[in-house]
């Protein structure tokens, strides 16, 4: 294993400080490395494998594909695609659709359709979006502009321009940024990468109240949160509170790289137009053929049904464990399967520690470990998730 790290790191861009580990495939909600150890993830690829690993029905709807077409472009139709389109407006209530390869992409894709839209009102190209502090949208730089870190940004300023930061979850910190060039607010309804804060209710229908009145359109970066992670299908649908515009990925193709934004047919007639935008893979047959099946196994394996009993455990369990240590952890956050216990002090050791004991961990920042594991875990698999964090965090504590 040491040598294919060794040949990675002559080889790769150092842009990742990765795991001292080489997996090489996955059972169920098991990762195994290339010398045969077992793991129990609670990653799922940052919440991306929410059906788990070799689920045959979906494998065999790839492999089906894969014997038929990958690729066309998007000079033509595909029957995926539009099957793809219909399902997910069915989950989400929105009207048109929009595939891209990634969550950053369909980043990109939002804040271009709220400026056209902007434009297409009075002409101008001086508008303004308000975006929030401690926000992960991803690393393109339209995306990047709009991520609230400014260490994130420094080093490839200058940025798309008239970005503003609010505070999340202040509505009168977001009154305070806006003015008549406002075209847009963006926000992840849980942010992720900030530390696992999700929205309050009052704030965003407040700011939902605040874009129908002065015709700001609202993004909601469902990215992470989104695809059934918090026991809803988007995590907005808990509040009745439908954006302009949102994205989604990760679970979306349960392992193959796709995205989409997503708009209402408002938006849809008044912003991008042919030639505003476009992507060679995105929307491919085999994408969207992994869409079709995810959504139908979403349904036939009752998902959402499965995410609010075993979330319900998993932050009794959480809190439990925040409680017996409470000299290392100040508290637990989340929703769902989307947690994070937020410790005194950085966990790096901690999630290094569990992964030697055969437990796979991210952070959330340095001092917030991050609980994403595949929506079909059970009850089981937390008592094992927790018995061996007991034990690094008894460690920790005899040092």
């Amino acid at each position: 294993m040491q040598e294919y790290i060794n040949e990675a790191e002559e080889a790769l861009l150092h842009t990742y400080n990765r795991y001292q580990v080489v997996l090489d495939k996955g059972e169920g909600v098991y990762l195994y490395d290339i010398e045969g150890k077992k793991y129990l993830d609670f990653v799922s690829g940052i919440a991306v494998f929410a059906l788990g690993y070799q689920n045959k029905e979906y494998n065999d709807a790839l492999k089906s594909q894969i014997d038929k077409v990958i690729h066309t472009s998007n000079y033509y139709y595909n029957v995926p695609a539009i099957e793809a389109a219909k399902k997910l407006k069915q989950i989400s209530g929105m009207d048109r659709v929009f595939f891209t390869n990634s969550g950053a992409e369909a980043v990109e894709g939002a804040i271009k359709a709220a400026r056209k839209y902007a434009y297409l009102k009075d002409g101008t190209t001086d508008h303004e979006i308000i975006a929030m502090n401690h926000s992960f949208h991803g690393r393109t730089m339209g995306a990047l502009s709009v991520t609230g870190n400014s260490h994130y940004r420094e080093a490839f300023e200058p940025m798309i321009g008239n970005i503003r930061f609010a505070d999340f979850n202040d509505f009168d910190s977001v009154l305070a940024n806006v003015n008549e060039k406002t075209c847009a607010i963006i926000f992840e309804t849980i942010q992720g990468e900030g530390g696992i804060h999700p929205v309050q209710e009052d704030f965003i229908k407040n700011v939902k109240a605040l874009c129908e009145e002065r015709d700001i359109l609202l993004i909601l970066d469902e990215i992470q949160c989104g695809m059934g992670r918090t026991g809803f299908m988007y995590a907005w649908q808990k509040f009745g509170v439908k954006p302009d515009i949102m994205t989604t990925a990760k679970a979306l193709g349960c392992g193959v790289p796709v995205g989409a934004f997503m708009m209402t047919e408002r938006v849809g007639q008044n912003s991008l137009k042919a030639g505003d935008h476009g992507t060679t893979y995105g929307g491919n047959p085999l994408a969207c053929a992994a869409i079709c099946k995810v959504l139908e196994l979403f349904e036939k394996e009752n998902i959402l049904d499965n995410v609010r009993e075993v979330g319900t455990y998993l932050e009794s369990s959480l809190d439990e464990l925040a409680s017996e240590y409470s000299s290392l952890i100040e508290t637990r956050r989340g929703a769902g399967l989307m947690q994070g216990l937020v410790f005194k002090e950085p966990v790096g050791d901690i999630i290094n520690a569990a992964m030697d004991k055969g437990l796979i961990l991210i952070n959330a920042g340095s001092n917030i470990i991050r609980f994403l594991p595949a929506l079909v875990i059970n009850t089981q698999h937390v008592d094992e998730m927790i018995d061996i964090l007991r034990e690094c965090l008894t460690e920790r504590m005899e040092k």
